[in-house]
């Protein structure tokens, strides 16, 4: 804090002792000017930064960009202001700081393989990339005069790891030429002598340390175990270099990519071991105090995949319960498959004491929980109570918050552990808060098995009016969460509303659509619902997280309608045709007024009211009870939907596009289309804009990732031309367009270069 008194302090002592005798006012009045001289400073020395890139404020940076001659990608969209976070984050992708600090840098690399690669990473912000010149790759006659040994030459059926990589980013075959052109926005080619492709993985890449594995027991023997804890089929992905490591072109073991079996089981000590990609901790085996992680020297390279099987009924289909190999009895080896995260051990050693892990995992944004940096806030005088070590331990957490029952509660979770043993009924009393949160860097799962017979087993929260719960970086499976409100003493009685009502957070956490996971991340429960809420007088508010379904058991005789506020997340239902948001019964609409901003919803939508959605997708139809009030703007919302009003939302405005342009097309002297042309244009306009993906399953790394053949009305369809939906603010299209209008720039003369997206 500034020093008020810095002038005050300059006084001789006994002015300030004639000061103090008339209660202070020189003092005052000379705090008041301190202050402001306090402000005249701060600004000259912001204005000396300002002078610098690496220092300046954010809207410094366009007017050095000009000094050096940066031009702006007027394709991607004009800057905004810089008054609003939301406007701040979006200038920095449209004027990346970096690009306009090594713009003298790229011109005197201009023409370089690295440089191409280096302007994904700093102009786009995609670190994996991996830039090829397809003219090496072509087929040609050697000259006798100059011998290209490893070039030129006919597939070698004999050779499995050039076949492995044949048609990717790490291709060696030789091609015949390709006149079509690289970046044809019909259907591109590649080899030829002026194309260059630049591959690009959009999915970013994070770890999990020390986390159980899961025991797939239907697989049988007790020695099959899968990396993900929820028992799905995950791919493996490289732990990605450090910065100063990605000056040269990269490599396919230096790139943050799926692993690959070929490349695994040719540089196994590349990617395996600590500090590394993966490794894998079986303590006691195969004999107690056998050295952890495991060696290298005992995994085994495999394909775990699936083993086909033959039905009389059907078609050879795949037995997820049978794997194609497992290591020998008393081999002391370990099998693993790295494209789909398995892991065998041989038959009659079974490890003793279980097994963890630690790998990453690829994913488009962090949401859901995770070890990544997020904002942690609590209340001034929250008590805190650390917790560590799984099973048990945040059971007894909680029943020492039941029994010493502060005012305000942090329940911090230090570790990536899983919590087994079923948690304690939650009763909040009045003005009273409890948080239940993971420590920043951490993924704690909270597993919550099916304890009681006769009962459910769900994490219960009953809370009072004004009490606040909230729950920040976890992930829960196998049951789902149920909210409700205080009882009275007279159950005829119905609770009277409050003034200031109850409160639920819910910030960067995994509630598991369908509670759990099979191995194909087919949900196990697909029809139950992830969040209950039951009698809840309250405001439920939803940040950068991934639910299943939201079920509200609410009488809308006796509650006021819940508000609830969903931003940067996912509703999944999990199955087709299910409610994502809904009441009890069927077609029951919930009793809610939601609000939602760039959310993407995957099933029905049936509620009360709808206050506001903005930049979001709804998979499935939207029936709202209470249409006169509320708005949807800059949403896609499907036809048949019965909504608020709407404004610049899909499709109907790619259908009156559609109907508008068939009409231009016309000439005045010819007759004007029919009705059946028009329905016919409108029809195909809906159906080109609907959303595609390249998942709709949790579980899978491109989990909700918009593919790259859906429609430019989706893809820019946001109020700032970003794509609508969870991923939003990764503003995708605009690095898109600043990174092709930069390799236009730097790219060599009569070279074109085509962005390939490998995900």
């Amino acid at each position: 804090m500034d020093n008020l008194d810095r002038l005050y302090s300059l006084l001789p002592v006994v002015d300030r002792q004639r000061d103090a005798e008339r209660g202070w006012p020189l003092r005052a009045l000379l705090q008041v000017i301190s202050e402001q001289v306090n402000v005249v400073e701060q600004d000259i020395s912001q204005l000396y930064d300002n002078w610098f890139i690496e220092t300046c404020q954010e809207w410094v940076v366009p007017y050095i960009g000009d000094v050096v001659g940066y031009r702006p990608v007027h394709e991607a969209g004009e800057p905004g202001d810089t008054t609003t976070l939301e406007s701040r984050e979006r200038n920095r992708i449209l004027i990346p700081r970096r690009e306009v600090a090594n713009t003298i840098h790229y011109r005197r690399r201009k023409g370089t393989l690295s440089l191409l690669e280096s302007l994904a990473r700093e102009v786009a912000g995609w670190q994996a990339v991996h830039a090829v010149e397809f003219y090496s790759l072509l087929a040609l006659m050697q000259n006798l005069n100059a011998h290209q040994a490893d070039r030129g030459r006919s597939v070698n059926l004999r050779d499995s790891a050039a076949l492995h990589r044949l048609g990717g980013a790490f291709d060696s075959s030789a091609h015949t030429v390709d006149v079509r052109r690289p970046a044809s926005h019909r259907t591109a080619g590649r080899y030829n002598i002026a194309s260059i492709g630049l591959f690009v993985w959009r999915l970013k890449v994070y770890s999990v340390t020390r986390m159980a594995t899961y025991l797939l027991e239907e697989a049988g023997d007790n020695n099959f175990f899968t990396f993900s804890v929820l028992g799905n089929a995950a791919p493996l992905y490289t732990k990605p270099l450090p910065a100063d490591s990605l000056l040269q072109q990269a490599t396919e073991i230096g790139l943050p990519i799926p692993i690959s079996r070929r490349a695994f089981a040719e540089h196994p000590a590349d990617y395996y071991g600590e500090g590394k990609s993966f490794a894998i901790y079986a303590p006691d085996w195969p004999q107690p105090n056998a050295p952890q992680p495991i060696p290298v020297t005992a995994i085994i390279p495999s394909d775990l995949n699936a083993r086909l099987r033959s039905d009389p009924t059907t078609r050879l289909r795949s037995d997820p319960t049978a794997w194609h190999y497992h290591p020998s009895r008393s081999s002391n080896e370990v099998a693993v498959d790295p494209e789909l995260g398995r892991i065998a051990f041989p038959a009659n050693q079974k490890p003793p004491k279980g097994v963890w892990v630690t790998y990453h995992y690829g994913a488009s944004a962090p949401i859901g929980g995770g070890e990544y940096e997020r904002l942690l806030t609590q209340h001034s005088e929250a008590k805190v109570y650390r917790v560590h070590g799984g099973g048990s331990a945040l059971h007894a957490a909680v029943e020492q918050w039941r029994a010493e029952k502060p005012q305000h509660a942090v329940i911090e979770i230090n570790d990536s552990a899983v919590y087994e043993k079923q948690l304690p009924h939650i009763n909040l009393r009045k003005h009273h808060s409890l948080q239940i949160r993971a420590t920043q860097a951490k993924r704690p799962i909270l597993r919550l098995l099916d304890y009681e017979s006769n009962q459910p087993d769900a994490l219960h929260v009953q809370c009072a009016p004004a009490s606040c719960f909230t729950l920040d970086g976890l992930l829960i499976f196998v049951r789902g969460v149920e909210i409700s409100g205080p009882h009275t003493e007279d159950e005829n009685q119905p609770p009277q509303p409050e003034s200031d009502p109850a409160q639920i957070m819910i910030r960067h956490t995994t509630l598991v659509p369908g509670w759990s996971l099979q191995q194909d991340c087919e949900p196990c429960y697909g029809e139950e619902a992830s969040l209950l809420l039951t009698a809840f007088n309250g405001r439920v508010t939803i940040e950068q997280s991934i639910l299943g379904s939201i079920v509200v058991d609410q009488d809308g005789a006796e509650f006021d309608p819940i508000p609830i506020h969903i931003s940067d997340s996912v509703l999944d239902a999990a199955q087709a045709g299910d409610d994502a948001v809904g009441g009890v019964e069927e077609q029951e609409p919930a009793h809610v007024v939601v609000t939602m901003h760039r959310t993407t919803v995957l099933g029905l939508v049936q509620v009360r009211e709808i206050a506001l959605a903005e930049n979001c997708i709804f998979n499935d139809q939207v029936n709202v009870r209470r249409r006169q009030h509320g708005c949807l703007r800059f949403c896609y919302v499907p036809l048949g939907s019965r909504t608020p009003r709407r404004y610049s939302c899909q499709p109907e405005g790619a259908q009156q596009a559609a109907e508008d342009g068939l009409r231009e097309a016309v000439d005045n002297t010819i007759e004007q289309p029919t009705p059946a042309e028009i329905t016919t244009a409108r029809q195909a306009a809906a159906e080109r804009v609907q959303p595609q993906w390249n998942s709709t399953r949790y579980g899978s790394p491109a989990y909700c990732q918009l593919a790259d053949s859906c429609a430019d009305e989706i893809k820019r369809g946001a109020d700032d031309e970003a794509e609508l939906g969870v991923f939003h603010d990764l503003f995708q299209a605009q690095r898109e367009s600043n990174l092709r209008a930069r390799l236009g720039e730097y790219t060599p003369a009569n070279a074109e270069v085509s962005i390939i997206f490998a995900n």
